[in-house]
């Protein structure tokens, strides 16, 4: 089992930027894919990114292609989101996810196990 910490969190002007960071328990993150996903108010939680256990393998939801970046340090047991050029549609609480699945899933239900969210705030 593994237990998920997110931070990187804030209120943000348009057009700016902030990078997640979702730190991971235990000695066998490697074993693990990981994706973020992000939930408005009054929405339901959507996909953002995910990243295979190598990190040599990333996948994107439309609205942060270009824009945002998943990356993972195996060593140090973490996943980053990088998000440049955010947007007011953008705010959301956005949590990072891992399962041990051998395919990397773009959906929530393929992820077992979850953080408790970081708020993300754009300005307009």
């Amino acid at each position: 089992q593994v237990q998920l910490v997110e931070s990187g969190g804030g209120l943000v002007q348009a057009g700016g930027s902030l990078r997640l960071s979702c730190a991971a328990s235990g000695r066998t993150f490697s074993t693990y894919v990981m994706g973020w996903f992000r939930q408005a108010p009054g929405k339901e939680r959507e996909f953002v990114a995910a990243i295979n256990k190598s990190g040599g393998t990333t996948y994107y939801a439309d609205s942060a292609k270009g824009r945002f970046t998943i990356s993972r340090d195996n060593a140090k047991n973490t996943v980053y989101l990088q998000m440049n050029s955010l947007k007011p549609e953008d705010t959301a609480v956005y949590y990072c996810a891992a399962d041990r699945s051998w395919s990397v899933p773009q959906t929530d239900g393929g992820y077992a196990y979850w953080g408790q969210g970081t708020q993300v705030t754009v300005s307009s």
